[in-house]
């Protein structure tokens, strides 16, 4: 089904009226009634893929400058935003504060503060990575890069989380740096499982005890310096 544009007050008008869907879900549909924040865990991943999928393709033709089909788009975002609405519903029946407006407020004026070149009067920072970064870590208060790195991420999100943090933090740890192209990476990673898979070595666990030795060495140089 087509939609039309939504702008303005309609935007308002939507998200309302799915808040009031939701709540009449919560409290007529027995499986909404009984749901869980961690009994929900498994749906919020799912539709995260799948807005993954939408975007980059599944077919052989997806290249990474297509543009993805909006029809398609549209709605796994719409099963995201169906999750963050549930968690919400979830959250207000034992703290009516916590409201999806205060969600979004939150999260505009986090954005508002690490941003005081675009609503404030600081100049655009020469590193924009390295100056998120420093804010974000003065905000919370973080001791080391690794601090604030979920440990549920695969272990190649998490390494370039690392390895990004590390960078932008300037704490000095050896990482190659020689340029390498998308393809490239792609068939050599191919290369290397294909490679363990021949040396019966378990490539997740090689790439985690990896990781492993990645932090490490990032705790090291963080204490030297």
């Amino acid at each position: 089904m087509t939609v039309g544009p939504v702008t303005g007050d309609q935007d308002a008008a939507e998200v309302a009226r799915l808040v009031a869907v939701m709540r009449r879900l919560r409290a007529e549909c027995p499986w909404d009634a009984q749901q869980t924040h961690r009994s929900l865990v498994q749906y919020l991943i799912e539709e995260t893929y799948e807005v993954v999928e939408a975007i980059e393709g599944t077919g052989d033709g997806a290249e990474e400058s297509s543009v993805p089909d909006h029809d398609h788009l549209r709605e796994e975002l719409g099963d995201l935003l169906f999750q963050v609405v549930f968690h919400t519903a979830i959250a207000r029946e034992t703290d009516p504060d916590f409201t999806l407006g205060a969600v979004a407020a939150g999260v505009a004026d986090k954005l508002i503060a690490r941003h005081p070149y675009v609503f404030g009067t600081e100049a655009v920072p020469e590193d924009l990575d390295g100056s998120w970064e420093d804010r974000k870590a003065a905000e919370k208060g973080r001791r080391s890069v690794l601090e604030g790195i979920p440990d549920q991420l695969s272990s190649i999100a998490r390494a370039n989380k690392i390895i990004s943090r590390a960078r932008s933090r300037a704490v000095p740890v050896q990482l190659d740096d020689d340029p390498i192209d998308a393809g490239t990476v792609g068939d050599q990673l191919i290369s290397l499982v294909a490679r363990a898979q021949a040396g019966g070595i378990d490539v997740d666990q090689a790439a985690r005890d990896a990781v492993r030795r990645l932090e490490r060495q990032v705790t090291d140089a963080e204490a030297d310096r």
